[in-house]
């Protein structure tokens, strides 16, 4: 039987690395973009290639022809805006793909949501589970706006006609990533500090294993449910950063700052950037310090019982790709995602990736 889906967000991280694995399951794939480049991007790594955006119905309406899945990675992600900027476009426009998907005959939606969408106040959390509430804060418009788009994606479900299903990973790297670079900026712009002592503990997700869950959700989800991912082992912020830095060759300062007062700071700074209209975004602001200046990991249960989900990288075979690939970078790749630049370009070998800069594990279920 054929399979056609659309790709949102093709030509990011995860919805690239969604389309070569959509393709290596034996699925057709079209994938949406605005710009030629974003769409010479889809076309290259084995999609069909349309040109149309979340805004326009009547491009939509073309990219869902005889399409049965929607794998939905599309979204704006960063640490600072308005809070209309992100529901226009995480909210808005999820809302509006889901009205034209279900009226083209579309059976399944699967969101690439966010573990952040139940961060509240900076509090520790610690193997939370999908009965944590979302949590929608003025102060972290990313993670609201994708807490709303969630509350759609999952209320559209219709069970035997419009399976829908989200996919909440949390912090998600791996090779291209752009928040390496904005850290290695950070650092070269002597901004980077640790928050707290570093050592808090953290979930992250590498970009094949967050693919991996989509499909699955697609496949074997519950309609209308969401579904925690991570490497399936957990580390501390600063074994995390350190070891993704290594592979740039780069070791990050020492230096670091309480969390309360770098609370505080970013309070202020939110406020100068507000009331002087300062274009860029501030050095700090509340929505990156929670999500990771506290405690946060995740119980993936319900994805393993349900979905059948095992993670297909580890920690460090993914850190050992990074590596080789910055040693032998591959015609034509994408630039190396936490800070602000372009940092220092000079290889590393895989095995200058030293044990002691590792992901601490932590077995979680």
């Amino acid at each position: 039987m054929k399979r056609t889906c659309l790709v949102t967000g093709g030509s990011g991280l995860v919805g690239g690395r969604l389309i070569e694995m959509l393709r290596q399951d034996g699925w057709q794939v079209r994938a949406i973009g605005r710009s030629s480049e974003a769409l010479q991007r889809v076309e290259s790594l084995g999609a069909v290639p349309v040109h149309a955006d979340l805004e326009d119905e009547t491009a939509l309406r073309a990219a869902l022809q005889d399409c049965t899945t929607v794998f939905h990675a599309a979204a704006l992600f960063k640490m600072w805006g308005s809070e209309d900027e992100f529901n226009r476009a995480n909210v808005e426009g999820t809302r509006r793909l889901l009205t034209v998907a279900r009226s083209m005959g579309v059976r399944g939606f699967v969101q690439i949501g966010a573990a952040a969408v139940v961060m509240g106040e900076p509090v520790p959390m610690l193997g939370i589970t999908e009965d944590a509430p979302l949590q929608i804060r003025s102060w972290a418009p990313y993670s609201s706006s994708k807490a709303k788009s969630e509350l759609l994606v999952r209320e559209a479900n219709v069970p035997g006609s419009f399976h829908t299903a989200v996919i909440r990973p949390p912090f998600i790297w791996g090779q291209g990533m752009p928040t390496l670079d904005q850290m290695i900026r950070s650092i070269e712009r002597k901004q980077f500090r640790w928050p707290g002592d570093g050592e808090q503990a953290m979930s992250t997700c590498h970009v094949d294993n967050v693919c991996r869950a989509a499909i699955l959700a697609a496949e074997r989800g519950t309609g209308g449910a969401s579904y925690f991912v991570s490497d399936g082992a957990d580390g501390t912020l600063r074994t995390v950063m350190t070891a993704l830095l290594a592979t740039r060759n780069i070791v990050p300062p020492k230096a670091s700052v309480p969390f309360g007062l770098a609370w505080w700071m970013a309070r202020c700074m939110e406020a100068l950037w507000r009331v002087l209209r300062i274009g860029g975004e501030p050095p700090m602001t509340r929505q990156m310090l929670r999500m990771v200046g506290m405690p946060f990991t995740l119980n993936i249960a319900r994805a393993r019982t349900e979905l059948g989900y095992q993670p297909i990288v580890t920690w460090q075979s993914g850190i050992a790709a990074m590596g080789r690939a910055r040693f032998s970078p591959p015609p034509g790749s994408p630039a190396g995602c936490l800070g602000a630049g372009a940092g220092r370009r000079d290889g590393l070998s895989p095995a200058d990736v030293r044990p002691s800069s590792l992901h601490r594990l932590k077995g979680r279920s």
